[in-house]
């Protein structure tokens, strides 16, 4: 209702009473801004095609609020097409849940852990696929995930050799299990071993059927906030690997790199364009290579937001960088490819598109265009200039100061920001 008074959201991400230093969030669901439930029904039509740009203007004004943000998601991430009706969106959800449900299957076939509501932090093979019996080690699993039974490991030492890819994702679930057990332990909903073993089950079966990728650490950061807001397991699965379309080749490695390092680089190109001098003390104290930055890109700011402010920053991002043509991007071609090209020819309003998205389609290139995130990166830095000059005499000091910014951080000011730089950046590289 217009007047009313701005809402903390806190309360809709409970956390542990005692974990007293959690930083609070900033965020506020503001009446009139914030996309409401009201608002969010009303954006469809009778049939079900969502209004999608009066969605992003809203999102961009004020966030989402909490109680619809796993839907609204959904779409940011390009899980459905804003186009489609409720009856065609019900069809691909089902189809959807059908597909996870065989996958986790095939998982529970290898290692019958996956789907039992429990996890595992302890190894269970060898590099070369041997079994782990040593139950000193099997008993190191969490309170509550003593997974590996005798049975379990009875029935892996009957099967004969395990090929390539077992090892190589069973090798990976104990590691899954360990930040599993980290994950945003500050909220009550992680008290719950179910929401736990789910976290688990989303991120195993993930591991399992991207062979390039497989698991890395930081994406259950990631994949946290689906389990939160989407209270179907397969639909929070859906909603995470669509996600991990953006954001996989920041954890694809090869023997000499780690896929971030390429939006590293963007980064150092960014700050060289738009603060030089900053750019340059940088490089003479070592930190050329912006490794400093590393962790901000692999979890998009995660640790630097509180839980609540995180989902409003990342939220915001998808909707400045939204594109129409995400949900048939994304879609198998096998899958419904006759209707995917024949979408893909409709017109779509400007307005369709995210307000960066926007930016960037205006400009004349062949190269892929830089993610918001990297420019959100360089408006922190920026912001921090004039400290870095004249406190950091070595990277530890950068590290120091960078670190400072925890829990202080304005999600919408941040993407403001960003947005002021992705023009100055655009403007200056043109005259280069």
């Amino acid at each position: 209702m217009w007047g009313a008074p701005a809402e903390p959201a806190d309360s809709y991400y409970e956390v542990r009473p005692e974990c007293t230093d959690v930083p609070k969030t900033r965020f506020k669901i503001k009446p009139g801004k914030t996309l409401s439930a009201r608002k969010w029904q009303a954006a469809f039509s009778p049939d079900g095609q969502l209004d999608i740009g009066k969605t992003l203007h809203r999102i961009q004004r004020g966030g989402i609020h909490p109680s619809i943000r796993g839907e609204v998601w959904e779409f940011l991430l390009g899980c459905y097409d804003p186009k489609s009706t409720f009856d065609e969106r019900e069809q691909i959800r089902q189809q959807r849940r059908v597909q996870y449900a065989r996958w986790k299957n095939e998982c529970r076939e290898i290692f019958p852990v996956v789907g039992s509501g429990k996890y595992i932090t302890a190894p269970v093979i060898t590099e070369d696929g041997q079994p782990i019996q040593d139950p000193l080690v099997l008993l190191e699993t969490a309170p509550g995930a003593n997974a590996c039974s005798p049975e379990v490991l009875k029935e892996l030492t009957s099967r004969g050799p395990l090929d390539k890819k077992v090892i190589q994702w069973m090798l990976t679930l104990h590691q899954i299990g360990l930040d599993v057990i980290r994950t945003d332990r500050t909220l009550v909903v992680y008290e719950k071993q179910e929401n736990l073993s789910k976290l688990w089950d989303i991120l195993s079966v993930y591991a399992w059927i991207d062979t390039d990728v497989g698991y890395c650490q930081g994406m259950s950061d990631l994949c946290s906030p689906m389990i939160i807001l989407l209270e179907d397991e397969a639909d929070a699965f859906w909603c995470f690997e669509r996600l991990m379309r953006r954001l996989r080749g920041n954890f694809r490695c090869t023997e000499s790199s780690v896929g971030v390092e390429a939006q590293l680089s963007n980064l150092a190109a960014v700050t060289q364009v738009i603060d030089p001098k900053l750019h340059q003390h940088l490089e003479t104290l070592g930190g050329g290579d912006y490794l400093f930055a590393f962790r901000m890109l692999m979890v998009l700011f995660r640790r630097e937001f509180s839980f609540c402010d995180s989902l409003y920053l990342w939220e915001m991002m998808w909707a400045l960088e939204y594109d129409p043509d995400l949900f048939e991007l994304y879609e198998e071609p096998e899958s419904g490819n006759e209707k995917a090209e024949g979408s893909k020819g409709r017109l779509k309003s400007i307005r369709h598109y995210g307000k960066y998205e926007r930016e960037n389609m205006k400009i004349k290139s062949s190269d892929a265009p830089l993610p918001i995130s990297v420019f959100l990166v360089a408006s922190v830095l920026k912001d921090k200039s004039s400290k870095l000059l004249t406190e950091a005499r070595g990277l530890d000091d950068v590290v120091k100061i960078l670190n400072d910014i925890t829990g202080n951080l304005d999600a919408k000011k941040a993407c403001t920001g960003a947005m002021k730089l992705h023009k100055k950046y655009l403007k200056k590289a043109k005259k280069t």
